[in-house]
């Protein structure tokens, strides 16, 4: 076995403890929120200070990042043709769609994935920035039809704990500062839960979505059948078959042949654009009342694929 695959056994690991916690009964599907805000607002922004404040500047702008916008870029642009021009979708739900075509993961599974198994955390930072900074504002100025200002949409990003602590740790790796060692001490304590802890809730939250009654209703009142959104079938279908293989091989395909990366380099582009839709994707769904069914059918098939689909990457390119 590889140790690329070795790496994902570890992941998946922590991940079925978390599945066994909440079948057991020591802890409540509910209590994956807590682990879910612990792990976001508090460990991964301690993990990618530490991580990016320390990193080699090569690694936070390699071409990796050119790779991942190549892929994103070609797999919106597909998703939004099919659902303007042939499905006749409105522009919002359209929005919706490409982002979950695209938006990866790169939080709760792109850091462990970039430390455990490319062994680079800040190899994760420029894509996780990419989105926060660049797909966030514009995808909100859309999905408001134009009512919030350009300053909001802008602002808007840096209330992510994970950009703020990003950035920081950027601005703190360009001028070769370094804090105190009693400073970073209880940083790097806070950092090294980030992973395990977002892992157990991942692993809770897979749990719950199986406790979910078919007829419950959700967050925003609606009710549905598990596992199979209502009036969204093939616009889930063409998200995931986006997210789950072309985004992938389009990066795959930039990496070798058009910026002739291997190694390391190959398999961390492919790997990234391999990552599951990101959870907040339903998140800003809800918040703008359009596309919910298509954003949660999206994350939860998107999320079981990711696994094999990454496993077999490790395996073949690591």
């Amino acid at each position: 076995m590889s140790g690329v695959v070795a790496a994902f056994v570890a992941l998946v690991s922590v991940a079925v403890i978390g599945y066994l916690v909440g079948m057991g009964g020591l802890l409540r599907t509910s209590d994956e929120l807590v682990l879910s805000r612990l792990a976001f607002f508090v460990a991964t922004p301690a993990l990618m200070f530490t991580t990016v404040s320390r990193a080699d500047l090569t690694s936070l702008f390699s071409p990796v990042l050119l790779t991942q916008i190549a892929a994103v870029v070609a797999v919106q642009l597909v998703y939004v043709l099919v659902a303007r021009l042939v499905w006749r979708r409105d522009r919002r739900e359209a929005t919706v769609g490409a982002l979950a075509s695209s938006y990866v993961n790169a939080g709760n599974l792109g850091v462990p994935i970039s430390i455990y198994v490319l062994g680079d955390g800040a190899l994760v930072a420029p894509i996780l920035l990419f989105q926060l900074l660049v797909l966030t504002p514009v995808s909100f100025l859309i999905l408001d039809q134009g009512a919030r200002s350009v300053r909001e949409a802008l602002l808007i990003p840096l209330r992510n704990p994970l950009t703020v602590a990003s950035l920081v740790g950027l601005a703190f790796a360009l001028s070769g500062f370094s804090l105190p060692v009693m400073v970073m001490r209880p940083i790097e304590l806070l950092g090294g839960a980030a992973v395990p802890v977002a892992l157990l809730a991942y692993g809770l939250s897979l749990y719950g979505s199986q406790r979910r009654a078919p007829e419950a209703p959700d967050a925003t009142g609606e009710k549905e059948a598990p596992g199979r959104p209502k009036g969204a079938g093939k616009d889930v279908l063409l998200a995931v078959g986006l997210k789950a293989f072309v985004q992938p091989a389009v990066a795959y395909l930039a990496a070798r042949f058009a910026l002739g990366l291997d190694g390391s380099a190959l398999l961390a582009a492919t790997l990234f654009a391999a990552l599951p839709t990101a959870q907040n994707i339903y998140v800003y769904a809800v918040t703008y009342d359009t596309g919910r069914r298509l954003a949660r059918g999206a994350i939860l098939l998107t999320t079981a694929l990711s696994i094999p689909i990454m496993t077999g990457i490790g395996a073949a390119l690591g």
